[in-house]
């Protein structure tokens, strides 16, 4: 689907309105991107809260836990990074 969108804009535009169009399309993806890894990461990190404080807590569960975490904070970062620049580039 968008393979055949990005083809109809191709030919129904000039290469300076394509390339403004699939600029869009990218700062749409990232912007949802964003989103849905901020709302993991704060998922993850109360799972871990939580589990830490029941008997089911244990070093291989904190171990899982904190392999899905750590790449998701540096996804943050780079989210924050992303957002921060945007904005100074403007």
């Amino acid at each position: 689907m968008f393979s055949s969108m990005l083809s109809t804009v191709n030919s129904t535009m000039s290469a300076a309105s394509t390339t403004s169009v699939v600029s869009t399309f990218a700062t749409v993806g990232v912007s949802e991107i964003s989103v849905i890894s901020v709302i993991c990461l704060i998922a993850l990190l109360s799972a871990s809260e939580i589990l830490s404080a029941s008997s089911h807590w244990n070093k291989r569960l904190s171990t899982m836990l904190n392999l899905a975490i750590v790449p998701m904070v540096l996804t943050f970062f780079l989210i924050v990074g992303y957002k921060v620049v945007a904005v100074v580039g403007t």
